[in-house]
């Protein structure tokens, strides 16, 4: 179906007119522009700037843009109460959204405009399974704050709380952080799930160069925007689709840049997501795989002390995949959203600045920024950051000192009660249990804040905000709330935990096991009505990419 189903019929034309279309207008294929503007999220602020430059280049490309809106949480402020239940739901929500909108309107071609953690992935969600031609152009990352000369970002204004909660600062230099911390629109200026999104889209081949990287604040963003606009135009005249360029090969090409980068441990729940709408199984045992031959290169904050703005001055995105080419680990012959070849795209692209890029040669490690590690602790999986862990914490072993909700975690903390060695365990906030898989950015800011990163680990069936840095391991499966091991561990414990071999183990036998899930009970759901209680029943696990069925 394209626009001809509602431009070609006196009844339906004459609403275009009512909407001040003239038959000209009428004419021209109709474009969806998806915006995520609104007025509670940083990262989506200046979207009606980026919505009005993309207009214009549709425009003058000879399309006529039509805009509806989708919508975003912001997981900062979502963070550490029942809002962040509603946050990765949300990505469902954005996908059958613009399902709907599109299919009712019989739009001929899509340009998406997101900026933040969820509705990058849910419209990725969407193009791939509506499969018209589509392009994406985000918001940009924030520029970083600075503090004593310092550089800084969102995720030192959560540690500086337990910072100041420990007598180690004071109250005005917690302030200062508050005020100075984010301190232009767009996505939180670190790697964090966002941005992390955003450079992997261009990666996928679904948004132009300088997508993921280009500062929202810079006319450069204006920019793109325009030329998104132009080039949705040739998407839809050389009828290139999601599905032709979202191929398997591109997944592997986002995985082995995942790595290279350090991105976010929520790209491991959302690349499955996607590639579910393309109809292909992205099966995270690959990612061990990819990560073993696949360098680190970037320690980009919370990991390291750069920002995306300065990933941007290096050369960005397509900088960092023709580093990581030089090993012959990107496939090159896939097309993309530029009309060209990711071979063709990245062809020149220099490394500006191998402080932030770090070459091949020279990486940070000679493995992948990200790690799934299994064991009966987490027989289908769980996923860490590995590159923003401390070096004595790639290989722990700990008592467990365990949680049933991030609340209860975070008293503890707070009260002094968690000791270095300990390891961390918060249960029953997984996508069914939480239910919605909270992220656990307070929890690891308290634990670091507290200057307990190098000696507490922290595990969960719930996830991590992209700004989490530390021994923070997620999306543990299955979760609690089906009866997982998670489920089976009581406080004292050993937890093992090796990062580098990929394992992690609850030191007890399997009757051990066996025996206390012959005890076990399934907990009452916490949430019994409305939306969440819908998802909690439809949801699948986290390593499945918390998908509906």
């Amino acid at each position: 179906m394209n626009s001809d189903a509602v431009t070609k019929t006196s009844p339906h034309r004459a609403l275009f007119h009512a909407l001040g279309l003239t038959n000209e207008e009428i004419e021209r294929p109709l474009i969806g522009i998806v915006s995520s503007k609104n007025d509670i999220v940083p990262g989506h602020m200046n979207l009606d700037k980026i919505v009005d430059a993309v207009k214009l280049g549709v425009a003058m490309a000879g399309g006529t843009p039509l805009v509806f809106p989708a919508i975003a949480v912001c997981d900062g402020l979502a963070m550490g109460h029942q809002g962040m239940k509603y946050s990765l739901v949300t990505r469902e929500l954005i996908a059958d959204s613009t399902e709907a909108m599109t299919l009712a309107h019989a739009f001929d071609a899509l340009v998406m405009v997101p900026n933040c953690d969820k509705n990058v992935p849910g419209l990725l969600m969407a193009a791939a399974r509506l499969n018209i031609p589509t392009i994406f152009v985000s918001g940009g990352p924030m520029l970083a704050g600075k503090v004593d000369g310092q550089k800084i970002s969102f995720s030192n204004v959560s540690e500086a709380v337990s910072e100041y909660q420990a007598g180690k600062i004071t109250k005005e230099k917690l302030q200062e952080y508050e005020n100075k911390g984010c301190p232009t629109c767009g996505s939180c200026s670190g790697m964090y799930t966002a941005n992390s999104m955003n450079c992997l889209t261009e990666v996928l081949g679904m948004g132009l160069k300088g997508n993921g990287t280009i500062p929202a604040v810079y006319s450069a963003r204006i920019q793109l925007a325009k030329h998104a606009g132009m080039q949705i135009m040739e998407l839809l005249k050389k009828d290139i689709r999601p599905r032709d360029i979202m191929t398997k090969d591109a997944f592997e090409n986002a995985l082995t840049l995942d790595m290279a980068l350090g991105c976010s441990t929520n790209s491991m729940l959302h690349l499955p997501a996607i590639a579910h709408e393309c109809g292909i199984e992205l099966d995270l045992d690959i990612a061990n795989a990819i990560s073993d031959k696949t360098p680190n290169l970037c320690h980009l904050a919370p990991a390291g002390h750069n920002f995306v703005e300065e990933l941007d001055e290096a050369g960005g995105i397509y900088a960092v995949m023709n580093e990581v080419n030089k090993l012959g680990l990107i496939k090159t012959d896939l097309i993309t959203c530029s009309g060209r070849t990711v071979g063709e795209n990245i062809a020149g692209c220099i490394n500006k600045n191998t402080e932030v890029i770090r070459p091949v040669e020279n990486p940070y490690s000679k493995t992948g920024g990200i790690a799934v590690l299994k064991g009966n602790l987490a027989p289908d999986s769980c996923v860490v950051k590995r590159s923003a862990v401390a070096p004595e914490m790639l290989k722990h072993e700990g008592p467990a000192k365990v949680f049933d909700c991030e609340e209860d975690a975070m008293q503890a903390i707070n009260s002094g009660q968690i000791t270095p060695g300990d390891v961390v365990v918060i249960r029953y906030e997984g996508p069914k249990g939480g239910p919605g898989m909270r992220e656990m950015l307070n929890p690891t800011s308290a634990i670091m804040g507290r200057g307990l990163g190098e000696s507490v680990a922290l595990i969960t069936d719930g996830r991590f905000s992209g700004a989490t840095r530390g021994a923070a391991i997620g999306h543990v499966s299955p979760e609690a709330a089906v009866g997982g091991n998670i489920a089976l561990i009581e406080s004292g414990d050993i937890i093992q935990i090796d990062i580098m071999a990929n394992e992690i183990n609850i030191k007890i036998s399997d009757s051990e096991l066996e025996k206390r899930r012959a005890a076990w009970k399934p907990r009452k759901p916490r949430i019994t009505t409305g939306y969440l209680a819908r998802y909690a029943a439809a949801v699948t696990s986290g390593n499945k990419g918390a998908i509906l069925e």
